[in-house]
C-alpha cells in the first residue's frame, strides 16, 4: 500500500465577529462539534472601520503509540523512513447559499500551544460558550487558558506555515505540508527539528485579513460531517513499487540506456506466512551470484559468473552482486547481463559468507525477443484484467492483493498453437490505478502518476499487482478500479473497469 489517511482527531472554528446586533462579538464562542469549518473577513460592517475574521484550528492523529497514529505506523514499517514519503493535507469545499470569496490565499502554520475543541455548536449566534473561542485556548478546570495573542498562536517560519491559493474560492486543499508533519513526528535525522503536535491554524493571508476587502465565506466539511470522504485528512502517499525483472529479464544492449540494461531481482522471506528479516542479515547487505546452468540445466554449474559494473556490481568481473534491504523480509539485487546470449536459464543464489540462502532460476528473454529497433513506430493496445478480483471486500481488510493481467491486444495464435498455448503476459512497467465511486463517479483514490508515484502498480515473475487497504473505502458502496499505462511518453487510460463492492 502507498497510501494511509489519517483523518482529524479535533477541529472547530473560533471567530471575533459579531453577532446579529452588531455591537457584541461573538468572541466566546464555541463551535467544536459543528460539522462545517469557516474562514472569512469581513470589512466596515459594523462601522466604515470594523474588522471582523474567522479561522480554523485543526489536529490530527501524528504522534501516538497505537495503531491510527502517523508515527506508530512508521515503527511498525507501515510508512517509510523520513526522506521516502510525502504527507499532504486534504480539506474539501463544502458548497452553500452565501456568497464564496474569490482570489485569495490561506495560510496553514503550526499552533504553538494546545486547545480544547469544545462542545458547541452555533456558527450564526455564537452562543455556545467554551474554549476553544478566539480568547481562549482551553479550559484549566473553570479557569480559561488564554491565547498569547487573540485568534491563536502560531509559528510562521517557512517550515512551519504553508500557503493554499484559491482562484474560484470552490476549490479544495491539497498542499503538502511534509516538513510540518516530520517534525510533529520529530523523525530521525529530521534536520528542521521538532515541535509539538498541537495542530495548525488555518486562516487569511495577513495582508487579507488587515485589508479593506471582504472575504466571505469559505467553508470546509468538518470531521463530524456526515460524508465519509470529505472529513478533513492528512494523507501519506510514497511510491511502494516493486519491480522484480525475475520474468522480464533481458541481456544487455547497446540500443538501451545503462539504467533500462539493469535488472533487479528481488528475494522474498516469508516465515509461517509472515514476511520476516533474514536474522543474521537483517536490515544489511546480502550476496547474489549467478550461475549457469549444469547439464541437465536444472541446477546452478560450479563456476559463478562474472558481472560487468552497474547497479549493486561496484566494479567489472566481480562474482558477487551486493544486494540489499527492502522492507521487512524483503531483498533485491540489481545488475546487467553481458554473459553469453546462449544461455537459456541461470540461476541466482543467495548468500552470505559460505551460508547460502535461495537459490532461484531466471530464464532470460531470447535475443530475438530482447531489446530490438523498428522500422516503424508501433501504437500498442493492450487488453486487461483483474484475475482475482472478488465481488466484495470486507472494509477492514488492510491488504487486498489484487493481480493484474494485461496482453497485447492483437495477440493472435494460429490454429495449431491454440489450444496449448496461453496468451503471454506483457508486463506494463508504468501502470497506474485508480479507484472511484460508481454511483456519482466520486475519485476516491486518484491517479498518483506525480512525483510521489503513490499507485504504481509492481510487477514480479506472475505479472503486475498492487496491494489495496479497504478501510480507505466506506461501507456499503460499490467501486471501480481503472488503469493507466504510461506508453511512449503518453499516459493511455485502458477501457476496462473492474467493480467490487465493500461491505
Amino acid at each position: 500500500m502507498a497510501i494511509k489517511r489519517y483523518t482529524a482527531d479535533a477541529d472547530t472554528t473560533i471567530t471575533n465577529a459579531y453577532k446579529a446586533n452588531l455591537s457584541t462579538r461573538g468572541e466566546s464562542g464555541n463551535m467544536g462539534q459543528s460539522d462545517i469549518l469557516e474562514v472569512f473577513s469581513i470589512y466596515a460592517q459594523a462601522n466604515t472601520s470594523s474588522s471582523e475574521l474567522e479561522r480554523i484550528l485543526i489536529k490530527f492523529p501524528v504522534t501516538g503509540t497505537s495503531a491510527g497514529y502517523i508515527s506508530y505506523d512508521r515503527t511498525q514499517n507501515n510508512i517509510p523512513a523520513s526522506g521516502s514519503v510525502s504527507f499532504y493535507l486534504r480539506m474539501f469545499n463544502a458548497k452553500h447559499s452565501q456568497t464564496v470569496p474569490k482570489d485569495f490565499k490561506l495560510v496553514i502554520s503550526a499552533l504553538t500551544r494546545s486547545w480544547d475543541e469544545g462542545l458547541g455548536l452555533d456558527m450564526e449566534e455564537y452562543s455556545d460558550k467554551g474554549a476553544a473561542n478566539w480568547l481562549t485556548a482551553s479550559m484549566n478546570g473553570t479557569t480559561p487558558e488564554k491565547w498569547a495573542s487573540e485568534g491563536g498562536d502560531y509559528y510562521t517560519d517557512s517550515s512551519s506555515s504553508f500557503t493554499a491559493s484559491f482562484d474560484t474560492g470552490f476549490e479544495d486543499v491539497e498542499l503538502d505540508i511534509t516538513p510540518l508533519v516530520e517534525q510533529w513526528i520529530n523523525s530521525s535525522g529530521n534536520v528542521l527539528g521538532s515541535k509539538s503536535n498541537y495542530g495548525a491554524i488555518i486562516k487569511l493571508s495577513s495582508s487579507l485579513e488587515t485589508g479593506t476587502d471582504s472575504y466571505y465565506t469559505k467553508k470546509f466539511f468538518a470531521r463530524g460531517s456526515q460524508f465519509f470522504f470529505r472529513r478533513p485528512h492528512i494523507e501519506a502517499r510514497w511510491d511502494s513499487s516493486k519491480k522484480d525483472n525475475r520474468g522480464s529479464f533481458y541481456y544487455s544492449s547497446s540500443l538501451a540506456p545503462a539504467a533500462d540494461n539493469l535488472n533487479t531481482i528481488y528475494l522474498y522471506n516469508y516465515v509461517r506466512g509472515q514476511l520476516k528479516n533474514i536474522p543474521a542479515i537483517g536490515t544489511g547487505s546480502i550476496y547474489v551470484s549467478i550461475y549457469s546452468g549444469s547439464a541437465a540445466n536444472t541446477a546452478p554449474s560450479a563456476s559463478k559468473l562474472q558481472l560487468s559494473a552497474g547497479g549493486d556490481v561496484v566494479a567489472a568481473d566481480l562474482y558477487n552482486v551486493s544486494g540489499g534491504y527492502v522492507s521487512a523480509g524483503i531483498y533485491s539485487a540489481s545488475f546487467a547481463f553481458t554473459g553469453s546470449t546462449s544461455l537459456t536459464r541461470l540461476f541466482d543464489v543467495w548468500h552470505s559468507g559460505t551460508t547460502e540462502y535461495f537459490t532461484g532460476t531466471i530464464n532470460p528473454a531470447s535475443v530475438s525477443s530482447s531489446w530490438s529497433a523498428q522500422s516503424f513506430n508501433p501504437s500498442q493496445q493492450y487488453v486487461s484484467k483483474i484475475t482475482n478480483l472478488k465481488p466484495s471486500y470486507s472494509n477492514k481488510n488492510k491488504s487486498a492483493r489484487l493481480r493484474l493481467y494485461s496482453r497485447k491486444k492483437d495477440w493472435s495464435p494460429n490454429i495449431y498453437s491454440i489450444a496449448s498455448n496461453e496468451a503471454p503476459i506483457e508486463l506494463v512497467e508504468d501502470a497506474y490505478y485508480k479507484i472511484y465511486r460508481t454511483n456519482d463517479g466520486l475519485d476516491i483514490i486518484a491517479y498518483g502518476t506525480g512525483s510521489d508515484n503513490n499507485t504504481r502498480l509492481s510487477y514480479d515473475n506472475s505479472g503486475s499487482y498492487f496491494d489495496l487497504d479497504m478501510s480507505l473505502l466506506e461501507e456499503d458502496y460499490t467501486y471501480a478500479v481503472k488503469f493507466v499505462y504510461y506508453l511512449n511518453g503518453q499516459y493511455a487510460e485502458q477501457p476496462e473497469k473492474f467493480t467490487f463492492r465493500v461491505e
